[in-house]
């Protein structure tokens, strides 16, 4: 790589360079604190000594439950230093869901913030992340870290909502994520690779990759990296224009409740070079209004978590009004291949497909995970070997090399841009005592692209409502996957084997519209 477009094989290396280029460069804005790079590098050396000190290796377990904060970005870069894995558990979680993936990952440690403390059952060690961590944190040794740390070390364990209830963890590398940058710069994407001192914005939830991959992808490029706790669109707003914020990552609903914020009209974005956005496609209305009200580049991300996120770009200039005329189709599209990534479409036999022809799409690429945590079953369906991973989304790939998802085969809901698993929800509402037979599908919805619909079959005699299956569902699992609404009906569609036909079931809420998914 040349010298402007430095390779580090991992994160903590990454750091350290740019400590030494510009150690008074701001790294982190959180609020009023604001860590340059040269105490961003020591507090990454303090926590992996920290981490150490209280017995923990090597390849151990650090969880975290909480929101976004600079001491939770510190935390994931001091894991890293010290060759431990880091996992951000998503903080809308119920109580239970949380438990299991602290018991599956067997975590050493749980640092957490104060709100949640209480409600997370953890019998080993716990730190608060209030100002007891700074404590903590400065109260550790400053030597330098000796463990080594690879590129192909584990550096992070996300949990996936399981399509069979349980949620799965997707163990990534340091490579997984550091390779991408330079061949990003190689050929000039632009939009995913922002340069050394730009400002971003970090407001995606953290237990995403799309959030913990934005804040550890920020140091990859010495960037400065303004985090908002969740994402609010009046302090994104102001903080765009306070801090000539650069670049944007932003789901399509978020974006649209930005825009219709009553601060958004007189706003200056003038600063705003590039708007990313994922989940799911933009509509088109939604797109004009962006272009003309930002005046940036628009560029679409689709990624998985086992694929440490983007793997499939829809460029700005696919986005930009002069060139969609005549082309709306691409729109629609995910968009084509990064560099370094291959994509395939497959039969059920794991055939190769020609263009045009849709199946299961597979991708081979640097950023695919190393497994699932102790899901060998999981992984041989998965990873079917020759580096190609199996999705698991149905997709075709037309003549100019564009990805269109048609739909989901594991039917999974997006629901603003939280994922959502009908398996998942159907388990969780089957306890109910009224409940004969349920089947869960996604909807569309104004705000946010999609919203979980229970279909219910009643027990006889029953007197099951709509406010009962919700109130009983929001004590299982998390509110974002609770449905929105519920329909009763007699029977649910079955095909001969006895599988429910979610199709047939979608079908009337999907009448007249190309689903987006």
């Amino acid at each position: 790589m040349s010298e402007n477009n430095p390779y580090y094989p991992t994160y903590g290396e990454a750091l350290s360079a740019f400590a030494k280029q510009t150690p008074d460069q701001i790294a982190l804005r959180f609020g009023d604190r604001t860590t340059d790079y040269k105490s961003y590098d020591l507090h990454a050396t303090q926590i992996a000594n920290g981490l150490a000190a209280m017995g923990l290796s090597k390849g151990d377990r650090i969880a975290y439950f909480g929101k976004n904060s600079d001491r939770s970005v510190e935390l994931a870069m001091g894991a890293a230093r010290a060759g431990m894995v880091f996992i951000p558990i998503i903080w809308r979680l119920a109580p239970k869901e949380v438990e299991f993936i602290l018991n599956d990952s067997g975590a050493g440690v749980l640092f957490v913030e104060p709100e949640f403390a209480d409600q997370l059952p953890f019998s080993g060690n716990k730190i608060l992340t209030d100002e007891s961590f700074d404590n903590w944190r400065d109260a550790q040794a400053t030597t330098p870290v000796t463990t080594p740390v690879g590129a192909q070390d584990a550096l992070l364990q996300l949990y996936t909502s399981g399509t069979t209830g349980l949620p799965k963890g997707v163990v990534l590398s340091h490579h997984n994520g550091t390779h991408f940058r330079p061949l990003m710069k190689e050929h000039n994407i632009y939009w995913y690779c922002a340069d050394h001192g730009d400002s971003m914005i970090f407001a995606m939830p953290y237990g995403h990759i799309a959030g913990v991959g934005t804040a550890l992808g920020a140091v990859l490029g010495g960037q400065e990296l303004i985090i908002h706790r969740e994402f609010d669109p009046a302090l994104m707003i102001s903080d765009v224009e306070k801090y000539r914020v650069k670049w944007l990552f932003i789901v399509p609903a978020a974006l649209g409740i930005m825009l219709a914020h009553p601060d958004a009209a007189k706003a200056d974005f003038s600063s705003v070079k590039g708007l990313t956005y994922g989940a799911s496609p933009i509509p088109l209305d939604m797109l004009k209004e962006g272009v003309e009200r930002l005046k940036c580049d628009f560029a679409q991300l689709y990624g998985l978590t086992e694929t440490f996120g983007t793997v499939i770009s829809l460029p700005p200039e696919d986005h930009k009004p002069e060139n969609i005329k005549g082309r709306e189709h691409v729109m629609k599209s995910a968009g084509k291949p990064m560099p370094g990534v291959e994509v395939r479409i497959m039969d059920e036999d794991l055939n190769p497909l020609p263009a045009g022809q849709t199946g299961e799409v597979a991708i081979r690429s640097g950023c695919v995970m190393l497994g699932y945590w102790n899901r060998p079953e999981e992984n041989e369906k998965a990873l079917i070997g020759d580096g190609w991973f199996r999705t698991g989304d149905a997709g075709m790939v037309d003549e100019e090399g564009y990805l269109y998802i048609q739909d989901r085969i594991k039917d999974m809901i997006i629901s603003g841009g939280e994922n959502v698993y009908p398996a998942q929800v159907e388990s969780a509402l089957y306890g109910h005592p009224d409940i004969a037979d349920i089947a869960v599908i996604g909807i569309p919805d104004e705000k946010w692209g999609e919203a979980v619909k229970a279909v219910v079959v009643a027990k006889p005699g029953s007197e099951l409502t709509e406010a009962g299956v919700i109130a009983y569902a929001k004590e299982q699992i998390a509110g974002f996957k609770c449905p929105k609404s519920v329909d009763f009906i007699e029977a649910l569609p079955r095909n001969p084997s006895g599988k429910i036909l979610r199709r047939e079931l979608r079908a009337p809420y999907w009448e007249g519209r190309e689903r987006a998914v």
